[in-house]
């Protein structure tokens, strides 16, 4: 991968953690979309729920999260 600007110490410097947190979620599933990757969420969640220790309420709080990171609605 070429050595590029992403974005700049100046935006990033004034940029609080949460905001950062989404803009760097956001530029790697950008990435993972152009290599023809996506996360397949209902797969994700059948392969989470059987960890042992996870239950049905458990693994619905799981997938509150990790769909709050992706920006799922």
């Amino acid at each position: 991968m070429a050595n590029r600007e992403i974005i700049d110490r100046y935006t990033y410097k004034k940029m609080k953690r949460a905001e950062l947190t989404k803009f760097i979620l956001r530029y790697g599933d950008q990435l993972l979309g152009e290599q023809g990757k996506t996360i397949d969420l209902p797969a994700l969640e059948s392969e989470l729920s059987k960890i042992k220790g996870i239950g049905g309420k458990r693994l619905e709080e799981i997938m509150v999260v990790i769909e709050k990171f992706l920006d799922v609605e």
